[in-house]
């Protein structure tokens, strides 16, 4: 906890001192099913997600992300927070660049004697991107606070179609002590169709895994399997058109 308190204000003292040089953004979604990297946090329900942004034009950024979650009857928390702070830029024309840190946290997850907590624990990253391309690699030492590490590599490409369509590809891997030792290392994948209307986004995909069908999916909740996707978001503030 005390972590995440410096964290947190660490960063909040540096976006006072250098709020007029950044700009604040926030976007709001709604989706079919909290999808992370191949699997529903939500058990398969709809989730509303929301950020706060503040970019300076350093390429400093700070970011604060919820959702609304569902880890079974036997678990205590519904909320997740995402504390974010990271570096962007570009290497030279085209070939960008994007390092930082995630501290996931669940604030309303107490645990009792029934039910198990949902421990925080933070994530780095780090990623290149050139063109519609980009790699990110991911790795924590304690995944789910249960002291094992864990990595994530990622691939993703967004490409313009005709008539304002975007088609969007990912594929992820998982991997680590924590999948050696609990599940096991797996790939995820997703393709998705983007449409604009005004200042709203949407998003059809599908997403899923290799483990489809494992003893993991118990009444939706982390579930793996293959599935359909529909997202919409908005970001403020809406720019003039």
């Amino acid at each position: 906890m005390k972590y995440r308190t410096a964290f947190l204000a660490a960063g909040l003292a540096l976006a006072a001192t250098t709020a007029a040089a950044g700009e604040f953004s926030s976007t709001v979604t709604a989706v079919s099913d909290y999808d992370f990297r191949g699997v529903s946090l939500s058990a398969r329900d709809p989730a509303l997600q929301a950020s706060l942004d503040w970019a300076h034009d350093s390429g400093f950024y700070l970011g604060a992300w919820a959702s609304n979650i569902d880890y079974g009857s036997d678990v205590d928390g519904n909320i997740e927070l995402d504390l974010i702070a990271g570096f962007s830029g570009e290497i030279n024309d085209g070939l960008g660049y994007d390092l930082g840190i995630v501290w996931y946290t669940y604030p309303d997850s107490s645990g009792s004697e029934l039910k198990s907590k949902i421990i925080d624990y933070p994530e780095i990253y780090g990623g290149l991107s050139w063109g519609p391309l980009e790699f990110k690699q991911w790795f924590t030492n304690d995944y789910g606070g249960t002291d094992m590490d864990a990595s994530y590599s990622e691939l993703n490409a967004s490409f313009e179609l005709p008539a304002g369509v975007t088609l969007n590809l990912h594929g992820g891997y998982n991997y680590g002590e924590y999948f050696h030792q609990t599940w096991e290392n797996y790939f995820d994948y997703s393709v998705g169709l983007g449409y604009s209307v005004n200042h709203f986004d949407m998003e059809l995909k599908v997403t899923g895994t290799e483990l489809s069908g494992e003893s993991k999916i118990t009444d939706d909740v982390f579930n793996t399997e293959a599935r359909v996707l529909f997202s919409i978001s908005t970001t403020f503030p809406w720019a003039a058109e």
